[in-house]
């Protein structure tokens, strides 16, 4: 037998305000390397982000747009060219890697630069793994681009949206991340000590192999990456694998 509870009407906007802004949404999937401008604020490269500093997975629209932020308002900052997005030096050819915390059934990925679409790889309609990589030639650019890549869903209307800062003409085919001015040595690597007690824990680096508890389980790391909320194990299998 159903029970009916009534909820005050001030109580409830109260709720569902605050659902919306701590409830995991449901993952889904973004450039990670090169580091998108989502990866950047994620990994806190870059401040001051907002919202998609705990989303980067989250950048979905309507199929068609040309914009960093799928016409998203709280997500603005992302279509900011003047915000001082590192780039990553990288020569003409160009290995982008996808982090897919949902795997939808894939019509394809596009690339482009400008208006000028310079890739398309078919996804033909399957799912793809928890990671996705697409290696694709950039010789006829040079200097500073900014790249839009855009991953189209077999069944929805939607698609997700990544722009990554590139510096193209940097010698070598795979890219090697560093900040606008280039730094003279490569960035020291965030610390990869497991979390205290074992327990799952936002901030903390995790390595491949990694075991942590949370909600009574255990799991174990898949992919490395830098904790964030909303990324709790159970939320995220590309990450962490229960054992």
């Amino acid at each position: 037998m159903r029970r009916t509870i009534a909820v005050p009407l001030a109580s409830a906007g109260a709720v569902v305000a605050s659902l919306a802004v701590a409830v995991p949404v449901q993952a889904h999937g973004y450039i990670s390397g090169p580091p998108s401008r989502q990866a950047l604020c994620a990994q806190g490269r870059v401040p001051d982000c907002g919202q998609i500093k705990y989303e980067p997975q989250s950048v979905e629209g309507p199929k068609g747009l040309r914009s960093c932020n799928a016409g998203i308002s709280h997500f603005a900052v992302l279509n900011d060219d003047a915000r001082g997005w590192p780039a990553t030096s990288v020569g003409s050819s160009v290995t982008f890697t996808w982090t897919n915390t949902a795997r939808h059934a894939t019509s394809n990925w596009e690339y482009f630069i400008g208006g000028t679409r310079v890739a398309t790889v078919d996804g033909g309609g399957s799912q793809p793994g928890a990671t996705v990589s697409h290696t694709v030639n950039l010789g006829s650019w040079s200097g500073r681009q900014k790249l839009l890549a855009i991953w189209n869903i077999a069944d929805t209307a939607n698609a997700f949206y990544s722009c990554v800062d590139l510096q193209i003409g940097g010698g070598g085919g795979n890219p090697t991340p560093t900040p606008t001015p280039s730094p003279t040595r490569p960035p020291t690597p965030a610390p990869t000590t497991p979390a205290p007690s074992g327990t799952w824990t936002a901030g903390q680096a995790y390595r491949v192999g990694d075991q942590v508890t949370y909600g009574g389980a255990t799991y174990r790391c898949v992919q490395p990456h830098t904790a964030l909320p909303g990324w709790e194990p159970p939320n995220v299998p590309a990450l962490w694998a229960r054992i």
